[in-house]
């Protein structure tokens, strides 16, 4: 099978189109055929070999943490899939290099659920890394309705899902973003702050996308909650405000309550641009770039 590939660390330029043999799925895994799957930012930090922590195996690697695509082949004691059916999924590509931007990707059955009826892979192929983000973002602050949580990184991918989250669970969020992205931040029912203005307000939450760090918790109430982007960058507690990083973990049941709120239209899905793997090293410099609204997908 066809794969994207890299042996060496390095810019886009080290990413090339591999053949490499088709996986076979163990027990209780499902091999998919892969319609489409989404470029990361952790993907060009690892990429460029300034992922500060070690991977499980060396190079080469596979990138692709996310698929979107339909059930190849089922292991010993799978029952919940059939061949032909339609999934999406997410990879922890951080513990097992198992990585999507190929032909086909073994995962384990309870990181899949059925894929959104009637949307195109390239668009549904955008909701796991970053929904399952969001969800888990908002899971760890178990806010209770009405309350008020500021989003940091409001218009990008994870904090788009997260105004949507936050809306269906009944929260008033506010999302920190750039001027331009007033008009989606509102359309997700938040209210808007600029992100060139110094953030103002008290919130019964933070969660920081942006990684504008541990002065955003002068912002958050006693005894409030605070989400960092990442584990190190977890600030430490202060006046009893309880502080968590995000580590976005596998979980085919949360992800498929996520579809039903793509099918019912509680969460947009937004594509940027599509690029074909013999293009990888495109997508990787168009998301480096900046400025991305919408998942940056490639496709067989």
């Amino acid at each position: 099978m066809r794969a994207v590939r890299y042996a060496e660390f390095g810019g886009p330029e080290v990413l090339h189109v591999a053949e490499v043999p088709v996986p076979e799925p163990g027990p209780g895994q499902v091999r998919v055929r892969v319609a489409a799957s989404v470029v990361h930012p952790v993907d060009l930090m690892v990429r460029s070999g300034r992922f500060p922590a070690p991977l499980p195996a060396g190079p080469p690697y596979t990138p692709g943490w996310d698929v979107a695509g339909s059930v190849d082949a089922v292991g010993p004691s799978v029952d919940e899939f059939t061949v032909g059916d339609e999934v999406i999924g997410f990879s922890p590509w951080l513990q097992t290099t198992a990585g999507a931007h190929a032909e086909y990707v073994v995962l384990d059955a309870a990181w899949l659920t059925s894929a959104p009826a009637g949307v195109p892979a390239t668009e549904a192929a955008t909701l796991p890394t970053n929904g399952l983000a969001a969800a888990q973002a908002l899971d760890l602050l178990s806010l209770p309705a009405g309350s008020t949580v500021l989003v940091t990184g409001a218009a990008g991918q994870v904090g788009g899902f997260v105004l949507a989250l936050a809306r269906a669970a009944g929260l008033h969020a506010t999302g920190l973003a750039g001027a331009d992205d007033r008009e989606f931040v509102e359309s997700q029912g938040a209210a808007f702050l600029s992100r060139t203005d110094d953030p103002t307000g008290t919130f019964d939450a933070v969660i920081d996308l942006a990684v504008i760090g541990s002065a955003l918790l002068a912002l958050v109430r006693d005894g409030g909650g605070y989400v960092a982007a990442s584990p190190p960058l977890r600030p430490e507690p202060v006046r009893g405000i309880r502080t968590f990083a995000l580590e976005v973990l596998p979980d085919g049941s949360r992800l498929g309550a996520l579809v039903t709120l793509v099918s019912s239209g509680t969460i947009p899905l937004r594509v940027a641009d599509v690029y074909p793997f013999a293009d990888a090293a495109a997508a990787h410099d168009r998301l480096a770039r900046g400025g991305v609204r919408g998942g940056v997908v490639v496709v067989p």
